[in-house]
C-alpha cells in the first residue's frame, strides 16, 4: 500500500512539475503544487491567531498543500490540520488520514480536499473527477463511521489566478469539480460552504505562484467557517 500511495503522488506532482516546468515561467516547479508558500508579509497579530486557535481547537482540517498551510503558517496548530503536499482523495483514504483523525476525535471535520485530484494524469484516470468523487464519498462514509458524533463541512477547491490557469490548462475544471463536491456533500447529508465570498473584493490573497495562498486568505475562510463549530 506503501509503494502504491508513492506511485500516484509522484505521479500527480511529477506531472505538474512538468507543465509548469515547460511553460518556462522561472519559478520552482514543486511550489506550484506541493510546498505551502512562503508570505513576504507581515506575520499575524499574536492576539487573532490566538483567538483562532482557541476557536477552533476541537476542529480538524483535512486535505492537501493548501490546507497544510493552516499550520504552516502558525495560523492553527499542527494538532488541528491533517494535511500533506500532493495528497489526493485516494491518497488520504488510503494513507490513513482517518486514523489519524479519530485519534484526535475532533467535533469537526473540514475536509478541503481536490486540487490535486483535477491534475490527475492519464496514466491513473482519463475522468479526474468521476475518479476523485468515488474516493471522496468513501472518505466521507469513513470518516462517518469513525467519527459518528462529528460535524463533517466539504470546502471546495479554491479558484487560482488567471495567469495560472494558463500555465496549467486542468484548472479550468474547477467549477465542475466544485459542482460535483456540492452535490456529494448534499446526497452524503454532509455541509458545504461557498469560498468564493472570499475573493470578491480581493485578489491580493496569492501566492507569487497563483495558486496558494498568503495568511489573510485562511483568517477570512475561518471567518466564514465559524459558525460552523459554535
Amino acid at each position: 500500500m506503501f509503494m502504491f500511495k508513492k506511485i500516484i503522488s509522484t505521479l500527480v506532482i511529477g506531472s505538474t512539475a512538468l507543465t509548469f516546468a515547460a511553460c518556462g515561467n522561472g519559478q520552482d516547479p514543486q511550489s506550484a503544487t506541493s510546498q505551502p508558500q512562503v508570505n513576504k508579509t507581515a506575520p499575524l497579530e499574536k492576539s487573532n491567531n490566538t483567538s483562532y486557535k482557541t476557536i477552533f481547537k476541537n476542529s480538524v482540517f483535512l486535505g492537501d498543500s493548501i490546507t497544510e498551510a493552516l499550520s504552516y503558517h502558525d495560523i492553527l496548530d499542527e494538532f488541528n490540520v491533517v494535511a500533506g503536499a500532493g495528497t489526493t482523495t485516494e491518497l488520504s483514504l488510503e494513507g490513513g488520514d482517518v486514523d489519524k483523525l479519530a485519534k484526535r476525535n475532533p467535533q469537526h471535520v473540514f475536509i478541503m480536499l481536490g486540487s490535486d485530484d483535477i491534475l490527475l494524469p492519464p496514466q491513473i484516470t482519463d475522468n479526474p473527477k468521476q475518479y476523485s468523487l468515488m474516493f471522496y464519498a468513501k472518505l466521507i462514509d469513513s470518516i462517518k463511521e469513525k467519527l459518528p458524533k462529528a460535524s463533517i463541512t466539504v470546502l471546495p477547491v479554491t479558484p487560482v489566478t488567471p495567469e495560472a490557469e494558463k500555465v496549467e490548462q486542468r484548472y479550468k475544471n474547477i467549477n465542475d469539480y466544485n459542482q460535483g463536491l456540492k452535490e456529494l456533500a448534499s446526497k452524503k447529508q454532509v455541509g458545504y460552504v461557498d469560498l468564493s465570498s472570499i475573493f470578491k473584493d480581493s485578489q491580493n490573497l496569492y501566492s507569487s505562484d497563483g495558486v496558494h495562498f498568503k495568511p489573510e486568505f485562511y483568517t477570512r475562510m475561518l471567518d466564514l467557517l465559524k459558525d460552523r463549530v459554535k
